[in-house]
This record gives structure tokens, C-alpha cells and sequence, in this order.
């Protein structure tokens, strides 16, 4: 007949082998596959109707303005106090807000007569991308933005022609005008 083993050995088996399952299914799991982390899953405090509608889109782009001319041109528009670029086929490939200074051309058709890389501006600023077009009451009129980006400050009673624009747009309209590039101004 068997003798009987004392009962510390029978914990002591038990727990060695319970250990080693566990050690093997920590093993397993920690090189298995995780779906459930590649999924993300709204929490408790998600609401239903945030998966009904989807995400809210881009306002769209302002119309380009009627009779603004044909062909390839800069359009500027005095009431929206905006710029856009037109390609050869009519399609404006780009529009940006500007800020005009207090003296602006009249609505007409201009063409780019003179282009500055950088210089002050009659506002003390230093400025870049300079294209000239008209001028209006005895001060210059044209395009340009700030060296540091930013937007001019109040004129203080100064007659300035300067349209200003972020430093990105000014660069976009630098590479679009050549001199010679027509420019329709339009209410």
C-alpha cells in the first residue's frame, strides 16, 4: 500500500502547479494578438448621437464675384475685403481675406505695374511681395503682406494704399503675378 504523503506536500505541489499555468498563460498572452487594442470603443459616457451624423465639413469657399472679367487674373473685392486668383480657364485656385489700407482703387481693371521683392512700408512696416497696380488720391495701391505675418495696425488718420495679407497668401500671390497680370477690382 502507498504511504500517504504529508500535507505540505500536497500545497506545495498544488501551488508549483498552479503557478507554472499561470507563468504559461502570461507567456501565451503577452505574444498573442490584440484586437481589441487596434479597435477604439466609445466609453461609457458616449452618447448615441455622436455616430449619427457625420463630421462637420469646411465652410465653403466665397463665390468668385460676378462680372469680375475672364482669363487669367487677380480679383479683388472691395465690400468682401478679399482676394482671389484665377486661372486661364476661370477657376479661382485660391481665395484669402485681406486687410485694405484707408485709401482703395476704384472698381475697375488694372494690370500689375511694378513688383518689389521687400521694403518699409509708408506705414513704417517692413513688407514683402509687393505688386503695385493703381493709384488712388496720390498714394500707390497695391498687394502685400508684413515680414512677420501680421496684420497692420490702425492707420491713425495716415492715407495708406497698402492691401495686406497673411504671409502665406502674399507668397501665393507673388508666384500667381507677374508684372502685367491683370487685376479686376469689383465692389
Amino acid at each position: 500500500m502507498a504511504a500517504l504523503l504529508p500535507s505540505w506536500a500536497w500545497v506545495t505541489g498544488l501551488t508549483a502547479g498552479a503557478t507554472a499555468v499561470v507563468i504559461a498563460l502570461a507567456v501565451q498572452a503577452d505574444h498573442a494578438p490584440h484586437p481589441t487594442a487596434a479597435t477604439a470603443r466609445p466609453g461609457p459616457s458616449a452618447s448615441a448621437s455622436a455616430h449619427a451624423s457625420p463630421a462637420p465639413e469646411a465652410p465653403a469657399a466665397p463665390a468668385l464675384p460676378d462680372a469680375s472679367g475672364e482669363g487669367r487674373r487677380i480679383v479683388y473685392s472691395l465690400g468682401a475685403k478679399r482676394v482671389w486668383l484665377v486661372d486661364a480657364t476661370g477657376r479661382a485656385g485660391r481665395t484669402f481675406p485681406v486687410w485694405p489700407g484707408t485709401v482703395g482703387p476704384r472698381p475697375g481693371r488694372y494690370s500689375v505695374t511694378l513688383r518689389t521683392q521687400s521694403l518699409k512700408g509708408s506705414d513704417g512696416v517692413e513688407i514683402e511681395h509687393v505688386m503695385y497696380f493703381t493709384k488712388a488720391s496720390g498714394v500707390n495701391i497695391a498687394f502685400s503682406n508684413a515680414l512677420d505675418g501680421a496684420s497692420p495696425p490702425p492707420a491713425n488718420g495716415q492715407k495708406l494704399g497698402g492691401i495686406r495679407m497673411r504671409k502665406e497668401d502674399g507668397a501665393a500671390l507673388w508666384a500667381f503675378g507677374d508684372q502685367g497680370t491683370r487685376v479686376a477690382v469689383v465692389n
